[in-house]
């Protein structure tokens, strides 16, 4: 399987990367300084997880 990775643009050239790809219901996440190590969620999950950050349930991590 040949994934195919994409970063935010707001990412920039700061090295703190997370890159995203996906193959059918199947959604996988990893950091650009450590490719090898991948995690895989579902289509479901990742969508809640995104909808609670846009709501602003994980604000208090990025302080």
């Amino acid at each position: 399987m040949e994934l195919q990775w994409r970063k935010s643009s707001f990412s920039a050239d700061t090295g703190s990367c997370i890159e995203v790809a996906e193959e059918g219901d199947r959604i996988y996440l990893r950091e650009s300084d450590d490719p090898g190590q991948v995690v895989e969620t579902t289509r479901r999950k990742m969508r809640a997880f995104l909808e609670g950050a846009k709501a602003g349930e994980f604000d208090r991590f990025a302080t």
